[in-house]
């Protein structure tokens, strides 16, 4: 099986600057981590204030509303995933079962938490990003 994928540093650098500048826009407008798995449960969780609930709400839509633009009006791209739908759904609920264990999610920690030079957010990067490296090792190499 080709694992291989295009890398493009010219995108990947834009795309990271954009992750950068939405983190420090959210953390100088509202004071908030732009963590997803908080965000998201902030957002479905036990009732909150109103207000938290407009920019949760606002935050995530952007997350959603931006691939369908993309998607509308920007170049095809052609997708690949060589798994199957349940792999896919245990792989998703394991994330989500790692960003409650984690306290928190890639973009908490990795992003903001690393940004803002928190022990407790370099140490979860390092763990998930090891645990990825380990997990992709045995998938490639060993099974």
């Amino acid at each position: 099986m080709d694992y291989a994928t295009p890398f493009t540093p010219v995108s990947a650098t834009i795309g990271g600057a954009l992750i950068g500048l939405a983190a420090v826009i959210l953390m100088a407008a509202n004071g908030r981590i732009a963590g997803i798995s908080g965000i998201a449960g902030g957002l479905i969780g036990p009732a909150a204030p109103g207000g938290e609930r407009a920019w949760r709400a606002a935050f995530i839509a952007g997350l959603l509303i931006a691939p369908l633009l993309y998607t509308a009006f920007g170049p095809p791209i052609a997708v690949t995933i060589p798994a199957s739908t349940p792999l896919l759904i245990a792989a998703g609920l394991l994330v989500g079962v790692g960003t409650q264990l984690g306290s928190g999610c890639t973009s908490g920690h990795g992003v903001c938490g690393i940004s803002r030079l928190s022990p407790r957010g370099i140490a979860a990067t390092l763990t998930f990003m090891a645990s990825g490296a380990v997990i992709v090792f045995l998938v490639r190499h060993v099974f």
